[in-house]
């Protein structure tokens, strides 16, 4: 619990009605978004800071949460990107000896509005059941009329594009400039560990704004282009599905994740659809059919593509499946040196089981150098 002398009210309206009572911590405020969860028992800060969440108001599974603090290593993005928190304990005594704060201060200096004291596991299992929708916390009021008209003018993550709006403004360089390896990234929302995923194995990156046009990229002399993950729906991405169309008339390898697997789809003519509850968490079982392995996985996303058109469609091939529900987890190209996958193999948090697709694609790039 929070240790402030007298807990701060606070309230969780769902969309359906469902109303769950707590205390208040965070910043004091109202914020409202989709409601979403994640399972992991550790790695919050990387969650919270992931910018695919934006949007989004988590539910965190585990039981407590804060009990290790923050620390300045443990972040994907310069911020937190989520509009909210819903816990079961807040934990003010943290046991990490290198933290550097409270996960409280941290969330107050970063104004996200949250609650505890809500039975998360039951809300997990609500989601699960009635499926995403938007919510509301508040600990300025608990007057449920009032937030109802909040939520009312809370837009649906159906059709709202939102990667824009968390690409970089501006490019960057990493890695080493002598590289052999020339990776063009594009920015739809890309994590901090990826980036390092490449790097590490001896890539040099530039990192793009979302909306940048493919002649711009040309002028780095990419050897192979990356999509990253994001937050939103990708069917909106008018700017992005006829971009990647371009790109692969390059014929240069490419490697898309998450919100990228999906533009790789739509740029093939595979639609996306709104997924019930979505998949989040680390321990999503995932099929190679290329290799019949299976690799445990870290998850974050809403959207999907569609496994009949995918099926159809002659010029690609399934590579993953999800064990769990059997959607479409990865593909690639039969006429072309490009594949991605639904999830996140750079797994920060999670296990490591898929970090190999980066040795795929820098194998790729130096297979067509």
């Amino acid at each position: 619990m929070s240790n402030t002398s007298s807990p701060i009210p606070a309230i969780l309206l769902l969309e359906d009605g469902t109303v769950h009572h707590g205390q208040a911590f965070g910043k004091k405020g109202t914020t409202s978004g989709e409601i979403c969860f994640n399972t992991g028992m550790t790695g919050y800060q990387e969650v919270f800071t992931d910018p695919s969440y934006y949007g989004q108001i988590l539910i965190m599974n585990s039981v407590h949460i804060g009990n290790y603090g923050v620390k300045d290593s443990d972040i994907e993005s310069g911020s937190v990107k989520i509009r909210g928190l819903i816990a079961r304990n807040l934990e003010e005594q943290f046991s990490r000896m290198q933290a550097k704060g409270s996960l409280d201060d941290y969330l107050k200096a970063n104004n996200i509005v949250c609650i505890e004291g809500v039975d998360t596991r039951a809300l997990v299992a609500h989601v699960r059941i009635k499926g995403a929708m938007n919510c509301v916390i508040s600990s300025e009021t608990t007057d449920v009329e009032k937030l109802r008209t909040v939520l009312n003018n809370t837009p649906s993550m159906d059709g709202l594009e939102l990667a824009s709006t968390v690409s970089t403004d501006k490019e960057y360089e990493l890695g080493d400039p002598n590289s052999t390896v020339r990776v063009a990234v594009l920015d739809y929302g890309v994590k901090k560990h990826i980036l390092q995923c490449m790097v590490d194995r001896g890539a040099f990156v530039k990192v793009f704004p979302a909306k940048t046009p493919l002649a711009k990229l040309k002028e780095f002399q990419p050897n192979g282009y990356f999509l990253s993950n994001g937050p939103g729906d990708p069917a909106p991405m008018e700017y992005a599905i006829p971009m990647v169309k371009e790109i692969l008339k390059e014929k240069k390898p490419l490697f898309g994740i998450c919100l990228g697997h999906q533009l790789l789809a739509l740029a093939n003519d595979i639609p996306t659809f709104k997924m019930h509850h979505g998949h989040r968490g680390l321990n999503h079982p995932v099929k190679n059919l290329i290799t019949g392995r299976c690799e445990i996985t870290t998850q974050n996303h809403g959207f999907g593509v569609d496994p009949e058109a995918v099926k159809k469609a002659s010029n690609v091939e399934i590579t993953h499946v999800n064990l769990n529900d059997n959607s479409i987890e990865g593909i690639r190209l039969k006429d072309r040196p490009a594949f991605s996958v639904q999830y996140h193999p750079e797994s920060t948090p999670g296990p490591h089981d898929s970090r190999y697709l980066f040795d795929d694609f820098i194998a790729l790039i130096k297979k067509h150098n």
